[in-house]
């Protein structure tokens, strides 16, 4: 199913919880909006920050934009501490129970898409594609210690040393990798360089001819220059990482949904936050395409904003990772968990 065709359902799901406390702030003190999590995300929400204060609003809130990963950014964003979690995975379980418990009610707001991007230095001349199963043989757990040349990989390679630049555990590129090649999502070797930061993983491969990482198209596309993508061997025959191939769904399984995550109850109190996140929402095509990554439909981000003006709340994942799915049945699921009445 074509995305053109299925994107609206995205924007309907629901998962009731309880009411968290509302958050304090000063006496006529514009508010603080605490964001955090992904830094896939990241670079998204600094454009929707910079385009929000350019248009005369750089008094009525004060921001607070960190990069953490998505599981650090979620572990803070159910205890209440942040407005806003940007995550490159779907909520999950442990994490929904986390959020119960606490009283944080949330609604899912999908933003863009991605490609997860395997990239090599250019100096590297006989790697230019990858399949699933030979990422499997080079990242999983017992790969550790063991399978550590070109020619382990794929015997057509050299017999050189290689050098693994990839996201830290708090990831939640890390968790979606390892789900979509390893078959769980912390089924990997640590005997790599890891970072949170995709910015050090760009430099990881950029200035070593041995290395190999992945992290998000975006930061991909900003070092075009001094990376090389490789093409992966997936379910849709080889594909290369770009928009035209996410968008007609056969860059699978690394391609994947990017959300925000927004506590219901500060956007309730706080009617500055919510026209933050209208006007990111309203812009979103034209803020995701200049962070570089994958925009939804125009049409989508409307109901996105209708979501989030309905406070339709919970997740349409149901906690569940599951790379591989389409994106179009990840929006027609998404579609046939909410048909409640209060949201039709």
């Amino acid at each position: 199913m074509r995305l053109s065709l299925v994107a609206s359902a995205l924007v309907l799901s629901s998962l009731p919880a309880v009411m968290p406390q509302a958050p304090v702030r000063a006496q006529g003190a514009p508010p603080r909006v605490r964001i955090g999590g992904s830094s896939t995300v990241f670079p998204i929400m600094q454009q929707a920050i910079a385009a929000y204060q350019q248009g005369g609003r750089n008094r009525e809130l004060r921001f607070e934009l960190k990069e953490t990963g998505t599981s650090a950014g979620f572990r803070q964003f159910c205890k209440g501490e942040l407005a806003i979690a940007n995550a490159s995975r779907p909520i999950n379980r442990k994490e929904l129970s986390q959020c119960a418990k606490q009283g944080v009610r949330f609604v899912e707001l999908p933003i863009a898409f991605d490609a997860l991007t395997v990239v090599v230095n250019p100096a590297n001349t006989w790697a230019r594609h990858i399949s699933i199963a030979e990422l499997g043989r080079l990242w999983s757990r017992k790969a550790q210690g063991v399978v550590t040349t070109w020619q382990q990989v794929n015997p057509a390679w050299p017999k050189r040393p290689i050098r693994l630049c990839g996201p830290g555990a708090d990831s939640g590129t890390y968790d979606y990798f390892n789900k979509a090649v390893n078959g769980t999502s912390d089924n990997a070797r640590t005997d790599i360089t890891s970072s949170e930061d995709d910015a050090v993983l760009v430099r990881c491969v950029a200035k070593d001819p041995q290395a190999l990482g992945y992290f998000g198209y975006a930061y991909y596309a900003a070092n075009a220059a001094s990376l090389k993508p490789l093409w992966i061997l997936g379910g849709k025959g080889l594909v290369a990482p770009s928009v035209a191939s996410v968008q007609n769904e056969t860059y699978v399984p690394l391609s994947r949904p990017l959300f925000l995550y927004v506590n219901d109850e500060m956007v309730r109190d706080q009617p500055q936050t919510r026209r933050f996140l209208t006007t990111t929402l309203q812009n979103g095509l034209q803020l995701v395409q200049q962070a570089r990554y994958i925009p939804l439909p125009s049409s989508t981000y409307r109901l996105v904003e209708s979501k989030l003006y309905r406070h339709v709340l919970g997740s349409a994942f149901g906690g569940e990772l599951t790379p591989g799915m389409s994106l179009g049945l990840a929006l027609q699921r998404s579609l046939e968990q909410t048909k409640r009445p209060e949201f039709r």
